[in-house]
């Protein structure tokens, strides 16, 4: 395995067990690895410290063990194993008690798979590379999830188009690594919660589901019965079900994708509510500019990424500020805004300054009730807190 040796006191962060190795931490390189090679990482006194993917950028290594080699056939069995333990403990794979049969197997860097993310949709399993060394190792994944869940495998589906580094000259084709026999379609329906949803990975966005608002959906249920609802970046209409289904006075989902307005209606429709759910494919910044001061009670602001790199922070914040503004301005007195963002580079800090920025615009009394994150299946390593990436907060306007 090439060797990987570090600057003369660099070797901290692995000490701590942080799992990635910066370009700028190297002295030196032995040998001429290729993007997505496994390498061994040393200190500058040649002491081994971790195992893991080399790539190109300013992150150099994803460490994938400090203490297995990752080369060894029963590695990807072993972690996936793990991943799959995590979720029994907190009970998403008793269906009968949960009320949930989708659920995210495996969450990056908290799951000690650094570039590797795997959402379970009741028995098919939809694998995203997001490094050259995690595509590379796409067979042996595939081999390893047959091996722990058997015949309750349905498919593996590889959708790594859109995430592997497209600079890498990889052959970026989504398409199933496995297929049972009996199964054909592309998509399935889930629960969640008892709540129905149809997921079609194939064509739908991301992995085909937002598994990570579970939690944040059903608490969007706990407060909106007998409210007047927007779902505004409504995607396949989450939020919108459980607010029906919490007896919300009414729901209007925005969404511009007319893709996904269609399967808004579809989930609505098989979970059993109709007319107390309108359905606009709009663009939704623009939807909410046009909408009546004080026409709802509680909104629903979870946009996609403004801000995916560093370089698009300033522009995203001024998003995020102008949406907010828009949002606080127009909910009803006494009315109730739940506001999300799912950037990495905005942290939780940052994020709520924002808010404050965007409610001091308005000139109304702004209190904030509760924060959220992501949910229980989609773990931080505590050794990596950059893995919490979605922020979340309940505001109270008067």
């Amino acid at each position: 395995m090439i060797r990987i040796i570090l600057k003369k006191g660099r070797e901290e962060s692995l000490l701590r067990f942080h799992p990635w190795v910066f370009s700028g931490a190297i002295a030196q390189v032995l040998g001429e690895p290729a993007e997505g090679d496994l390498v061994a990482v040393h200190s500058y006194d040649g002491t081994y410290l971790a195992s893991g993917h080399y790539q190109i950028g300013s992150i150099a290594v994803r460490i994938l063990s400090f203490d297995m080699d990752p080369s060894s056939p029963e590695f990807y069995v072993r972690m996936l194993s793990r991943a799959l333990d995590v979720r029994k403990a907190i009970g998403l794979t008793d269906v009968q008690k949960s009320g949930t049969n989708c659920f995210r197997l495996v969450h990056g860097e908290g799951d000690g798979l650094p570039g590797l993310i795997i959402d379970w949709y009741d028995g098919v399993c939809v694998l995203q590379a997001h490094s050259v060394g995690m595509f590379r190792s796409k067979a042996r994944i595939c081999d390893a999830l047959r091996r722990i869940f058997g015949d309750s495998l349905k498919a593996v589906y590889d959708k790594s188009s859109g995430t592997a580094p497209f600079k890498a000259g990889l052959e970026l084709v989504d398409g199933y690594l496995y297929r049972r026999e009996d199964f054909e379609n592309g998509e399935i329906e889930v629960l969640e919660n008892g709540r129905r949803f149809i997921v079609n990975w194939e064509e739908g966005q991301k992995t085909g589901f937002f598994l990570d608002q579970r939690d944040n959906r059903a608490m969007v249920g706990s407060y909106a019965s007998g409210k007047r609802v927007l779902n505004l970046f409504c995607y396949t209409g989450g939020f919108s079900v459980y607010a029906l289904a919490a007896g919300a006075e009414s729901v209007d989902s925005v969404d511009s994708s007319a893709k996904a307005m269609a399967l808004v209606d579809r989930n609505v429709a098989i979970n059993g509510f109709g007319g107390r759910h309108s359905s606009h494919c709009a663009d939704a910044i623009e939807f909410l500019s046009k909408s009546q001061d004080g026409a709802y009670d509680l909104m629903i602001v979870d946009p996609p990424a403004f801000a995916k790199h560093r370089g698009a922070l300033d522009n995203a914040l001024r998003a995020y500020r102008r949406l907010n503004a828009s949002a606080i301005s127009k909910v009803s007195p006494g009315g109730l805004v739940f506001t999300f963002s799912c950037s990495q580079v905005v942290d939780k800090i940052t994020f709520a300054n924002t808010v404050f920025s965007a409610a001091a615009q308005t000139g109304r009394s702004v209190r904030i009730i509760d924060r959220f994150c992501q949910g229980s299946d989609h773990p931080v390593n505590i050794y990596h807190p950059e893995g919490e990436y979605l922020k979340g907060l309940l505001l109270y306007v008067e």
